[in-house]
């Protein structure tokens, strides 16, 4: 696959969509209908009311049929078709799909894009489609949003899928904020990012508005880690090996979800779902984390399961 190159390392950290443009035809020059999965073929498009305007939404599947319903948030720049990739191969379960504020279909909102804001959005989006409780991937600023969403409320998350987010500033690669801060909406000017805004958005000319919001909403994100500890959602974390957040923040993370153990860690194998799992993918950069959708897909869905890995042939 031939890997885009946008200017500067922090434009890239933040355009999470440029990985998906190898393979979602919602982004080619003329763009075609995606192929449609049996249980995509069943996608309503709902909207909820939200201070300063509504967030738009995409139910794929019945929520109401017992199974407990998967609420996907994308990353910084995507949207809810940008998310297809992963969402198709995870279509077993009913899919809430969301396009969050300053994103896809949902477009601009008055007032900054903050992780507060995308959390109290995802429990409305929740409550409108008359879903108590959820399970919740999110990826990048959606993982942000998620994180937020466990914490702020608690009872809507089953488990919490965090792919690429830290919990605080410190988290992330030193000078991460201070490039994030120098990006302009003109370096993203004939990108993948800019035409899907523009394809998608109810106020389409409103793209330098939404880069504004994203280039500040991580300052001064500091969550304090007796929160992180003591929310109760079985968390599994997922990073890249090259990714902004740093190997030793993800670790940190799992831990304060109770991941590592020693007791449990120093048994031959696990007889039940631990509380936090981690994995760090290699050779992966922020972006490439969501390069692989069916790698993805294979660890989420055990974890959705509470499944424990199969005992190795032959051991015992």
């Amino acid at each position: 696959m031939t890997r885009p190159s946008l200017i500067p390392f922090a434009v890239l950290a933040a355009a999470s969509v440029l990985a998906v443009a190898a393979v979602s035809p919602a982004v080619a020059q003329e763009p075609a209908p995606p192929p449609v999965a049996a249980a995509a073929a069943r996608a309503t498009d709902h909207s909820v009311a939200v201070e300063g305007g509504e967030i738009r939404y995409r139910v794929i599947g019945d929520p109401q049929t017992g199974k407990t319903p998967l609420l996907v948030l994308h990353g910084a720049f995507m949207s809810a078709d940008a998310m297809s990739p992963l969402t198709d191969l995870l279509a077993g379960r009913p899919l809430i799909v969301v396009d969050q504020r300053g994103h896809g279909r949902t477009g601009d909102l008055p007032g900054p894009i903050t992780y507060q804001a995308l959390a109290d959005d995802a429990a409305a989006v929740l409550a409108d489609a008359g879903v108590g409780q959820a399970d919740v991937v999110g990826y990048s600023m959606g993982a942000g949003a998620a994180l937020q969403l466990a914490l702020r409320h608690p009872d809507r998350v089953k488990h919490l899928v965090l792919a690429s987010v830290s919990f605080n500033e410190a988290g992330n690669l030193p000078g991460f904020a201070q490039q994030m801060a120098q990006i302009t909406p003109e370096v993203f000017a004939g990108s993948v990012m800019e035409r899907e805004f523009r394809r998608q958005s109810p106020n389409p000319d409103a793209f330098p508005s939404v880069v504004n919001k994203i280039k500040v909403m991580d300052a001064g994100q500091d969550w304090s880690a007796d929160n992180i500890r003591a929310l109760t959602a079985p968390t599994f974390i997922i990073i890249g090996d090259h990714d902004i957040v740093r190997p030793e923040h993800a670790v940190e993370l799992y831990r304060l979800r109770g991941g590592g153990e020693t007791a449990r860690a120093s048994q031959p194998f696990l007889t039940e779902p631990p509380p936090a799992r981690l994995a760090i993918l290699p050779a992966s950069s922020h972006v490439d984390v969501f390069g692989d959708p069916a790698l993805l897909a294979a660890m989420i869905l055990p974890f959705l399961d509470d499944a424990t890995r199969p005992i190795p042939p032959g051991f015992f």
